[in-house]
């Protein structure tokens, strides 16, 4: 269970590789439950999309294309606008009755299980209203027991890019119009993946976040809810790098 991670602390990242605008205040770096974080959502659609070509059309195009020698240029598919959104991380779901029992739970729902996302009371609605998120990070922490002693472990790419988590968010609004807007990152079991299954405690079921390559992120935002499963899988091991984390402590002389 990522329950810790750090967020990107530079704008270019947010224009480089989400191809958002970047907030005015990049916010904490070090996210906790309940702490104020950003997500990226796909942007509502205001005017009508157009209306697709028949695949016969197609076909018919290439074939008088081919008889004339004039060459078919490919069709790109529309990449998904984006937005991004401040949010508090732990997902507080629509149905609850106060801002303050919404609170209360929010730490415990900071990760959402993928497995039973779809039947889950509390994430059950997000996923189903295909409101899902990209949750931008630098890193996420875990803690290594194998000494019997927690350490707190950064884990990032190897190569130092950001990460985009796959998450969903909620919008909760008070009697009184109060707005609250959150967001929960998915994970995957992480028994048998080669870095992961070193950390958390030992008999614990070991998790890791959905992490998303750049190329799926308009595909995570925009597919079919029956397809998005296809995203719940591991991120490689060979992709990753463990550092951990040195505290005051450490630089202490031990005599």
């Amino acid at each position: 269970m990522s329950t810790h991670y750090e967020s990107l602390q530079q704008a270019e990242p947010y224009r480089d590789v989400f191809h958002v605008e970047p907030p005015e205040a990049l916010g904490l770096r070090d996210l906790w439950p309940r702490k104020p974080g950003y997500f990226i959502r796909a942007l509502p659609v205001s005017a009508p999309a157009p209306e697709a070509v028949p695949v016969v059309e197609v076909q018919d195009e290439a074939a008088a294309a081919a008889e004339t020698g004039a060459a078919v240029a490919p069709v790109p598919p529309a990449p998904v606008a984006r937005e991004l959104v401040a949010a508090q991380w732990g997902l507080m779901p629509h149905w609850v009755k106060s801002a303050s029992d919404g609170k209360l739970r929010a730490p415990k729902l900071v990760n959402a299980r993928s497995e039973t996302v779809s039947s889950s009371h509390a994430f059950r609605d997000a996923w189903l209203q295909g409101q899902r998120c990209i949750v931008p990070m630098a890193a996420f922490f875990e803690d290594d027991w194998r000494n019997g002693k927690a350490l707190p472990t950064r884990i990032s790419r190897i190569d130092g890019q950001p990460m985009g988590a796959a998450g969903l968010w909620a919008q909760w609004t008070g009697p009184d119009g109060e707005v609250v807007l959150s967001y929960t990152l998915l994970t995957v079991n992480a028994n048998n993946h080669a870095l992961l299954r070193r950390y958390q405690p030992a008999g614990s079921e070991k998790r890791m976040p959905v992490v998303l390559g750049e190329g799926a992120f308009d595909a995570w935002l925009s597919v079919r809810i029956e397809k998005a499963r296809e995203f719940m899988r591991q991120y490689p091991a060979n992709w990753l790098a463990a550092n951990p984390v040195e505290t005051k402590a450490d630089k202490v002389p031990q005599r």
